[in-house]
């Protein structure tokens, strides 16, 4: 079942185990007191971190005290980011969207971090240990270094394979949160759901430890779905006080990319995405098959203009295939005012896929030996 923000007891919530559709992302911001990211472009260039287009095009549209972290960058302070990946499917261009993020924060001096949640993935969506861990490596690393994400600058870690102090931490924060606190955030909640959340929690707050590495300025880029994960989080870090001194981590949000069918992105709906492992034969088809904002009839488009809100192939160009700004807004124009008509469009947009796709595809078969070199992989 889709849902949007479910309405409990007056309160609006997010499920960021569901299958969420966000429609006012405005609204979102004021209702959970995101901060709008926009504000922090004048910073980030203080910084020296030229923008990347995700956030000047308002797809990274909110954060909660990323200023802090760039502060401390100015400052000179060690800066890291974190994030996790549930290898339950094959990797799509929605997970590309974060993975761009990462690398941009790589390249502007940023430790990376990232987590296969195979324990969620395990106890949440029922995958099994040994598919979970070759997915993780496989799928999940493997296409990350192919992105361009630098192993040599990046812990990969599997959840059910961290040390003492980040399972300690995780005993520690069910003793600083109450069973009623977790169903405001999340709703109704199985055991298995109350221990991944508290796991991530750990996730997101054990790189402060000295352990792995005592990084004090954290910052989390998700989909807007997941924020209740870090209000948790933040709560928990302001009551670990007097027992670890836990600073609470930052987050930015990003907007959910439309499936190419209109719903959400999901692996387990192949049509639904593009996953970069997809064969050139098949990646078009998909691409072509594509919902778009167009009319009924060709001579309609022409005299009313498509409605590339509402396209999913202009949300690729939008995220993925245009970088250059002039080149989206020329697409956004001729769609608006009927110059091109979706086939037109959609033939656009495959040729660069057709050619990301096809070096993509090579750089991973390099990535797949050194994914396996770079993690440690569970024992059981």
């Amino acid at each position: 079942m889709v849902r949007w923000l479910a309405f409990v007891e007056g309160a609006e919530r997010l499920d960021p185990w569901g299958a969420v559709e966000i429609k006012d992302y405005d609204r979102l911001l004021k209702v959970f007191g995101i901060r709008p990211f926009k504000e922090l472009i004048p910073l980030l260039s203080k910084a020296g971190m030229e923008p990347s287009h995700l956030m000047m095009r308002g797809i990274i549209f909110g954060h909660r005290d990323f200023d802090k972290i760039i502060e401390a960058k100015i400052r000179g302070e060690r800066v890291a980011v974190l994030t996790g990946f549930m290898p339950s499917g094959k990797f799509h261009f929605g997970h590309k969207l974060t993975v761009d993020q990462l690398i941009y924060l790589q390249r502007n001096g940023f430790k990376v971090f990232v987590a296969i949640a195979d324990a969620e993935a395990s106890i949440v969506r029922k995958i099994r240990r040994e598919d979970a861990i070759r997915i993780g490596v496989e799928e999940y690393i493997a296409n990350m270094i192919a992105l361009g994400l630098d192993p040599k600058e990046t812990e990969f870690y599997f959840q059910t394979n961290r040390g003492t102090p980040y399972y300690r931490l995780i005993q520690l924060f069910s003793g600083r949160v109450t069973a009623a606190e977790m169903e405001a955030i999340y709703g109704d909640l199985t055991p298995s759901k109350i221990m991944a959340a508290l796991t991530q929690a750990a996730d997101i707050l054990h790189v402060q430890l000295e352990e792995y590495g005592g990084y004090k300025h954290v910052v989390v880029p998700v989909g807007a779905d997941q924020d209740p994960h870090l209000r948790l989080t933040r709560d928990i870090a302001d009551r670990m006080e007097g027992l670890l001194a836990l600073e609470r981590p930052a987050s930015t949000y990003h907007k959910l990319q439309p499936g190419l069918d209109g719903k959400k992105m999901s692996s387990s709906r192949p049509d639904s995405t593009i996953f970069l492992t997809d064969t050139l034969e098949e990646a078009r088809r998909k691409l072509m098959r594509a919902l778009t904002g167009g009319r009924a009839t060709a001579e309609e488009q022409r005299r009313l203009g498509g409605i590339p809100e509402v396209c999913s192939v202009y949300h690729m160009d939008l995220y993925h295939l245009m970088p250059e700004d002039s080149e989206v807004r020329s697409i956004y124009d001729s769609c608006r005012s009927g110059r091109i008509l979706c086939g037109e469009c959609k033939l656009v947009a495959w040729r660069k896929l057709e050619k990301l796709v096809e070096e993509h595809q090579r750089k991973l078969e390099k990535a797949k030996d050194i994914a396996w070199s770079v993690v440690e992989v569970p024992r059981f």
